[in-house]
């Protein structure tokens, strides 16, 4: 993403796994992990909404932290289906923000297994944000949010995303009251619109 990305192997519950940071100029203010789209797919930590992400948290003074789900890269394992997923994504919390405040972001399937982990950590640990692109309502159980979370949670769609529904995000989101910023003409990955996307995130991380 940027000259100053560091790029390690760490150990996740299926072989290593591997990571990208990026930090803010200043000290860091917390740290954001982000979750990319379906492994099966072409989703990698390098996918472009992702990167996304990532340049908006290190903008909101966070260390940014991407990584490869298992069997992806130079990730070890293979696909489990979100479960063994959701896993890696809690390891690479523990290894690289056991404290302090967090954000979790997820794109599309990383957005599914981002909710999982989000209800899993709730109990134990606060999450300062939760971000939530492209959320794949229609092809995986996405977790509902907890309601003390919905201040701090930006679920955003593309009107137009023929991968997942408008209509899907809509329906999981209905019965929790929970608000979807819907992008007008986006499709799920928002091509032509990123800087757009990086905006509404800023913001929202800024609020």
């Amino acid at each position: 993403m940027n000259a100053q990305t560091d790029y390690l192997m760490q150990e996740g519950p299926a072989g290593p796994l591997e990571v990208a940071i990026d930090r803010p100029e200043d000290p860091a203010q917390g740290v954001a992990v982000i979750a990319h789209p379906h492994p099966l797919h072409g989703g990698t930590l390098s996918n472009k909404v992702v990167q996304t992400l990532a340049r908006a948290c290190v903008l909101a003074g966070l260390t940014a932290v991407r990584f490869n789900f298992r069997g992806v890269g130079r990730s070890g394992g293979s696909y489990d289906e979100g479960r063994g997923e959701c896993d890696d994504l809690l390891s690479v919390v523990q290894a690289q923000a056991p404290a302090g405040p967090l954000v979790l972001a997820g794109f599309s399937f990383g957005a599914f297994v981002t909710s999982q982990v989000a209800a899993r950590l709730a109990p134990e640990r606060e999450l300062r944000h939760l971000l939530l692109v492209g959320t794949a309502a229609s092809r995986f159980d996405v977790a509902p949010v907890a309601p003390e979370l919905h201040a701090r949670t930006l679920v955003i769609h593309g009107e137009q995303d023929d991968t997942v529904p408008l209509g899907a995000v809509m329906e999981w989101a209905r019965p929790q009251l929970l608000p979807v910023l819907v992008v007008p003409g986006g499709g799920h990955f928002f091509h032509g619109q990123l800087p757009l996307l990086r905006e509404l995130v800023l913001r929202h991380l800024r609020s």
